[in-house]
């Protein structure tokens, strides 16, 4: 019996914005900079300029959002204040101790 062909789905590769757009939108989703409210930001040789700049110009225009452009002209630190009481708040336990786990070698 002859197997079904699979169709060859063409991979298209991320564009430059895309790339930095995605760091960038999970650098601020994640949970540290979410309590703190703050995450700088730091150019990799690979965003280009075009990018970069259009990137900063979409965050700046951002309401609740302050942009920090840092003495090192190659990062820029956010801050935010929380949207509403209603936000969800991240609980830190400070009971819970890292375990130590003895290396098996």
């Amino acid at each position: 019996m002859a197997r079904p062909q699979k169709q060859k789905q063409e991979r298209t590769p991320m564009s430059g914005i895309e790339r930095l757009n995605l760091r960038v939108s999970s650098m601020i989703n994640h949970p540290i900079a979410q309590l703190n409210r703050t995450v700088t930001i730091h150019r990799l040789d690979t965003d280009g300029d075009r990018e970069w700049d259009e990137v900063m110009n979409v965050l700046a225009e951002v309401d609740g959002i302050d942009i920090v452009f840092n003495d090192d002209p190659e990062s820029v630190t956010l801050r935010w204040e929380a949207a509403s009481d209603n936000d969800a708040q991240v609980e830190m336990n400070d009971d819970l101790e890292p375990l130590e786990e003895i290396a098996p070698f």
